[in-house]
């Protein structure tokens, strides 16, 4: 018997990167996964490949939309993965409409997916509600302060609702990478593939699989054990502003 057999994980985020990569590992620990994110496509192609997957479209910062995804599932597994960066401008040159977006979806999504799955779970007497937070709510780095703060706030939510859900037999966890290569960089710098690419210069980041692993070891812990917090970096780097590069490494 697979270690999460009859469990149903929602997934949010699920059309690449981490959240994809979450969604087939615990597919393959036995779960039945239900896929949200907001490109249908990429979500059903993944869905094609996963048994007994279900994909949805869905727009996190919407909460009303939320709470109907999650309504005709019976989950007692939310990776709430949504999240994003929008540019490295210090703060005084930041765009205000860019830091809504960061915030509804790193901060507001995730609050409405825990509202949706939390209850149910608490009056099952069991769950697992799954953070993917980051090493940038642990360390600021320039450029980066409403990112930072959206990831800092995921800090505080998941502390608050371990005294919340006290009791409950619901676990909480957060787990934070550093540096993992997906299309993270691409989003946060619009499009421009070789300023994204230098990112990843001269060092072996994270790659999803690798969080995804973190994600299932976590939750496929016996009942009586919560694996709270988990920090993910690369061997190559050693804070947020510290990387060691190989710079006669081209790739």
């Amino acid at each position: 018997m697979k270690p999460l057999q009859d469990r149903v994980a929602f997934v949010t985020g699920a059309s690449a990167g981490i959240g994809a990569a979450t969604a087939r590992a615990l597919s393959a620990a036995g779960a039945r996964v239900v896929l949200a994110a907001r490109r249908k496509e990429r979500l059903d192609a993944l869905a094609a490949e996963l048994e007994g997957a279900s994909a949805v479209q869905l727009d996190v910062t919407d909460h009303e939309a939320v709470a109907r995804a999650l309504e005709p599932f019976d989950v007692d597994l939310l990776v709430a993965g949504a999240g994003l960066a929008l540019g490295t401008e210090p703060l005084q040159a930041g765009n205000p409409a860019d830091w809504s977006h960061v915030v509804d979806v790193n901060v507001k999504g995730v609050l409405y997916a825990v509202r949706a799955a939390l209850p149910r779970m608490i009056e099952r007497g069991r769950g697992d509600v799954v953070f993917l937070g980051s090493v940038a709510g642990r360390q600021v780095y320039p450029g980066g302060a409403v990112y930072n703060a959206t990831k800092y706030a995921l800090q505080g939510l998941y502390q608050a609702l371990r005294l919340d859900a006290a009791g409950t037999g619901v676990r909480l966890t957060t787990v934070d990478p550093a540096m993992v290569e997906t299309d993270f960089s691409l989003v946060r710098f619009r499009g421009d593939v070789q300023r994204a690419r230098a990112v990843y210069r001269g060092m072996t980041p994270l790659s999803p699989a690798d969080v995804a692993d973190a994600v299932v070891w976590a939750v496929t812990r016996p009942p009586h054990v919560n694996v709270g917090e988990i920090v993910l970096w690369p061997t190559d780097q050693a804070s947020t502003t510290v990387v060691r590069r190989d710079t006669e490494r081209v790739d």
